[in-house]
């Protein structure tokens, strides 16, 4: 038996080049300058890059990373596949510090590739959740440090500070299709009626069934939707009682895993670049085993999404 890593595109750049360009460009080279699939050939000659085409309608030369994750990266492709492949089969995430050493790189190239590849990540999928009067559960948590509120510690017998509270912190709504497995969170700014309501009517489908807890901040949205089922974790009520379907266990689920990972892997986090880890967490959740999606299959659709994703170092850095 072999390891999934010991196939050829993983070490070879010439095999690497031809995995990516059979998924790219599946009925064959596609000039990414005029978009012209005639009179395209494959540049020969030892000096030649490889993977490197011209087209002879506009007269110019490409190769498959144009318009992709990879563009204008000196990375060789065999280690994006790798690095695409070590991220997408990490449940809980892996570290840029973690890919530096197994890869090689340096910190900043690992950090870089960690992010662009996490742009790869980002849904596509402009379908309504709850679509066919489907339950969807919503819900809200809190991590890290909210740079717009910083923390004033106020202090205790003997000096001692308290931890901060959830006003401190980064405000994450997320949302989960419990008949498709789909996620989505989202970062939000202020957590009320008005920023929350609109995200999950953008989302959610009016035939779906809302489940939430009590937060008031469902309140005024229930009526939107076909029905709107609450538990009340302020009064320990978790499953309904003759009810096992009213709960919110699920998301509470997506919650847990998503904050091992940031706590446990990344540690820290800046607010400015948390919708790129949810993406993360989004993609890994929505193409899970239990949707039938193995570490392979979720690396071949990862590939599928770094079309039209480039990231610049500098957009990675300020956002």
């Amino acid at each position: 038996m072999s390891s999934n890593l010991s196939a050829p595109h993983f070490h070879n750049e010439q095999a690497a080049y031809a995995y990516v360009e059979a998924r790219i460009w599946p009925e064959g080279p596609v000039c990414p300058h005029c978009g012209g699939v005639e009179r395209i050939s494959k540049m020969q000659g030892k000096s030649t890059r490889i993977g490197a085409y011209k087209c002879y309608q506009c007269r110019k030369p490409f190769t498959v990373k144009i318009g992709t994750i990879f563009e204008a990266s000196h990375v060789p492709m065999h280690m994006w596949l790798q690095a695409m492949y070590l991220i997408a089969g990490s449940k809980k995430g892996i570290s840029s510090n973690q890919l530096h050493r197994i890869l090689g790189v340096t910190l900043k190239t690992a950090w870089f590739m960690s992010h662009r590849i996490r742009e790869a990540m980002k849904s596509g999928d402009t379908g309504f959740f709850g679509e066919g009067g489907t339950m969807v559960e919503v819900d809200e948590t809190f991590i890290g440090q909210n740079p717009a509120k910083p923390f004033e510690a106020r202090e205790r017998m003997g000096g001692r500070k308290t931890s901060p509270n959830f006003r401190n912190k980064i405000a994450v709504v997320a949302l989960i299709d419990r008949a498709t497995g789909r996620s989505k969170a989202v970062v939000v700014d202020n957590l009320t009626a008005a920023e929350v309501g609109s995200l999950v009517t953008a989302t959610v489908h009016s035939d779906a069934i809302l489940m939430t807890d009590q937060a008031r901040i469902y309140r005024p949205i229930g009526p939107a939707f076909a029905g709107h089922e609450v538990v009340n974790h302020g009064a320990e009520e978790y499953v309904r009682k003759g009810a096992s379907h009213i709960h919110t266990n699920t998301i509470e689920g997506y919650f847990s895993i998503f904050k091992r990972g940031m706590k446990g892997v990344y540690q820290h986090c800046q607010k400015k670049h948390l919708h790129r880890y949810l993406a993360e967490f989004d993609f890994r959740y929505t193409n899970r085993v239990a949707l039938g999606c193995n570490d392979e299959d979720r690396a071949e659709r990862l590939l599928a999404g770094v079309i039209g994703k480039r990231l610049t170092y500098q957009t990675a850095r300020e956002a």
